[in-house]
């Protein structure tokens, strides 16, 4: 039996015993998964545009994003969601051609009873009182100054005659769709309407050009971020990151293998989403559809991601269904149908459910992707955990045989190696790849390692190359299960 050290200097002649430290059959260590949400701040933030930063807390947060800004809202939902996993974030600036959102907020009317003004600016409760007898003015310029002291929200008011104009507190696309409404509970909620005063929306709007995400992407270099969040759905945004992401230039191409996917979310009618679902075919991105929440898309995609995140860190393999979560839900009559929802991950998009107690609950998260290259219908990344399970099984494999052959010699298939050789061929390589498939299936990553053992090819192409086909099987998520109630009457 040869035993060949890696190290160890077999000429020595000095008396004594030497250890040698071999530990390529110890590692089992899973890499660390990494969160990342790119989002704009504000001016009074301390964040350097486009550098990702590692954040830990509110304090931290704040100081870096601004209180209120785009950035910060989404990185405090995250971290109240998600507070085990390293979330880093990236501050944007506004782009130089980017213009505001705004809006409008008309009152007209005397108050003829007391009670409180209940205005939601995106997602955010702002209130006021109002006494017998306030004119539109003095409401108007109660709730202008509670707006404008609630240092959660996105915009800044002006008042003039009970006319409340809001403006973005970013510049950019993303603006238009602050929501703005009023009594969103409605009386079984405690929001009442006040008698006398009328309270007339005009929609956020006007808002253009959110920042480029090219530069913030590239100052990732090789750091891994397994997610990603956007704050933007515009096309450019959206291609940046596929671009980042994608098979053969991207971080999950071969030279690369960093691997990642990304989160967003998009708010419309049943429409708009699936028109917008159907221009979209990335593997690496998943997009949540609804219509009509107070809640900004920032916010459900970092909650969304939050959630996701969390799961698929403890095992890629169980479903993203059921999951409950803090969102606002669309009041009854703008939530999706079954057959809507159906209609929806047909399209590429993402689908949540509202519960008895008014939860929004994560109900499908699948991709983008569509169609294959050639324009065939190809469901092969549907599901988000798909891609997480290859991300997972494929960083085993890898760790696996870098850790067992690290410094091998490579010998053809019929040399004869002894035991504790440090010479290595393709069907030792053959054999430890079935070991460590049967572990993975054992761990609840893979299924049917009997076939796999049959399908698996290691071919030693020579040159110190060797070439292996692993056809893995990943596992399903249970998504259904369906009953034929046959009954019988007596």
């Amino acid at each position: 039996m040869a035993i060949n050290f890696t190290h160890y200097d077999t000429s020595n002649r000095v008396p004594g015993v030497f250890l040698e430290m071999d530990p390529s059959q110890a590692n089992s260590a899973t890499q660390l998964q990494n969160s990342l949400i790119l989002g704009q701040k504000s001016a009074t933030g301390t964040g350097v545009a486009n550098v990702p930063v590692l954040v830990e807390s509110k304090a931290q947060v704040l100081a870096l994003c601004g209180a209120g800004s785009m950035l910060a809202n989404m990185a405090l939902r995250y971290l109240a969601r998600d507070s085990f996993g390293p979330l880093y974030i990236v501050p944007l600036a506004d782009d130089a051609a980017a213009v505001a959102a705004n809006g409008k907020i008309t009152i007209t009317g005397t108050a003829t009873a007391s009670g409180t003004v209940n205005c939601y600016i995106g997602g955010i409760l702002v209130q006021c009182a109002v006494t017998t007898g306030d004119t539109a003015t003095v409401v108007g310029t109660n709730l202008n100054a509670a707006i404008n002291a609630n240092l959660d929200v996105s915009v800044a008011s002006t008042v003039a005659a009970g006319v409340l104009t809001l403006t973005a507190d970013f510049k950019g696309a993303a603006g238009n769709f602050i929501d703005i409404r009023f009594n969103y509970y409605g009386t079984l909620g405690g929001e009442y309407p006040i008698p006398g005063l009328t309270f007339v929306v005009q929609a956020m709007a006007s808002g253009a050009t959110n920042p480029q995400l090219a530069g913030a992407l590239a100052n990732l270099a090789d750091t891994p971020f397994d997610f990603i969040c956007t704050p933007y759905t515009d096309t450019a945004s959206l291609n940046a990151l596929q671009s980042f992401l994608d098979d053969q230039a991207g971080r999950w191409a071969w030279q690369h293998m960093i691997y990642g996917g990304a989160f967003g979310a998009f708010g419309g009618t049943l429409g708009s989403c699936s028109t917008f679902g159907n221009a979209r075919n990335d593997q690496h991105m998943s997009i949540m559809a609804y219509n009509d929440s107070p809640d900004p898309p920032w916010i459900w995609a970092a909650e969304m991601m939050a959630m996701a995140a969390s799961s698929l860190r403890v095992d890629p393999g169980l479903p993203l269904q059921y999951i409950a979560t803090t969102l606002k839900p669309p009041p009854v009559q703008s939530r999706w149908t079954i057959g809507e929802r159906n209609t929806l991950l047909y399209d590429g998009m993402s689908t949540f459910r509202v519960n008895d107690a008014g939860q929004v609950i994560m109900e499908r998260m699948c991709t983008t992707y569509q169609k294959n290259p050639a324009g065939a219908v190809d469901n092969s990344y549907l599901d988000v955990e798909t891609m997480y399970g290859l991300m997972f099984v494929s960083r085993d494999l890898t760790n696996f045989l870098l850790s067992r052959y690290m410094r091998k010699k490579l010998v053809s298939d019929q040399t004869p190696i002894a035991p504790g050789s440090n010479c290595v061929n393709g069907l030792m390589i053959k054999a430890s790849v079935i070991q460590e498939y049967r572990v993975l299936q054992l761990n609840g990553y893979v299924q049917n390692a009997d076939q796999f053992a049959r399908g698996l090819i290691v071919e030693n192409a020579g040159n110190g190359l060797v070439k292996i086909l692993a056809p893995i099987d990943l596992v399903n998520q249970l998504r259904q299960i369906a009953i034929l109630l046959q009954f019988r009457k007596s």
